[in-house]
């Protein structure tokens, strides 16, 4: 082996005056990897493992490939559980199971465009607002194993912004109005108490307007205003109403077009 013959000086003199640290033999093997390098790398193949599984979004149980994301006008909304809390703080399901649904906005498209003039109807609605819709209205679905409702803009009776409904940060949507009911009558003119339990099936379609959508979309983009404005008495169409509580009052949110008659606040 005579060209291998040549260098072995030079590697026993290096051999030899190297620091005994960084010496190593010819034919020995490179040195291995300390036990704590080791514990890191598979620390870091974990947490990426980890962080895959974390981001793995789901539709109706089967995997895809990301976020999802509304078009047009609709709205993809997670459901809030209906709860009361009594004077004493005792969380109970509300007694109205008829009453509309109240959700949380995830994600909404930006809006239908007018199939007519092509005029862009902007969504509302956005991201983070808790809306009010019908029980009935919308699309079930499970997004990232969660019960979600995909429902349109349209559907949306009133939103807000906050944790719970109040009476200063509801919005009613578009061209709904919220009616302050008249309390029920339990007493007749001859002084006839009568008992609640007889008159818990009559609708009141009547009341004091309290607030007012934007108004009724036109093809052109622009809203038309509101007939009514608050502090009118109106009367509005039977079984048109949907009945909420706010603040443990009993109001009504009604369309623009089911309202029969009204008497303005204003003197003439």
């Amino acid at each position: 082996m005579p060209r291998l013959s040549c260098f072995l000086p030079a590697l026993a003199l290096a051999s030899s005056t190297a620091p005994s640290a960084f010496s190593f033999s010819l034919f020995s093997p490179p040195p291995r990897p300390s036990s704590s390098a080791i514990l890191h790398t598979n620390g870091i193949r974990n947490n990426m493992s980890c962080l895959n599984a974390m981001t793995t979004t789901t539709l109706d149980g089967q995997e895809i490939r990301g976020e999802i994301t509304p078009l047009g006008n609709f709205i993809l909304v997670k459901t809030k559980d209906t709860l009361a809390a009594t004077g004493g703080g005792i969380l109970l399901p509300d007694q109205s199971q008829e009453r509309p649904t109240e959700g949380e906005v995830f994600s909404a498209g930006p809006g239908k465009l007018h199939p007519h003039t092509g005029v862009r109807i902007t969504n509302p609605i956005g991201a983070g607002m808790s809306v009010l819709y019908g029980k009935f209205d919308g699309t079930p679905m499970t997004f990232n194993d969660e019960p979600m409702q995909m429902i349109r803009d349209d559907d949306v009776m009133l939103h807000y912004e906050g944790v719970k409904m109040s009476r200063g940060n509801v919005t009613p949507n578009r061209d709904y109005v919220l009616i302050k009911l008249d309390e029920q009558k339990l007493e007749t003119d001859s002084g006839i108490v009568v008992a609640a339990s007889v008159t818990k099936d009559d609708i009141p379609c009547v009341g004091t307007v309290f607030k007012v959508g934007e108004g009724r979309m036109c093809s052109t983009g622009e809203y038309s205003a509101s007939p009514v404005s608050p502090g009118d008495r109106c009367k509005f169409k039977d079984y048109a109403g949907n009945e909420i509580k706010i603040d443990n009052e009993a109001y009504s949110l009604v369309r623009m077009v089911e309202i029969l008659c009204s008497s303005s606040s204003k003197s003439e």
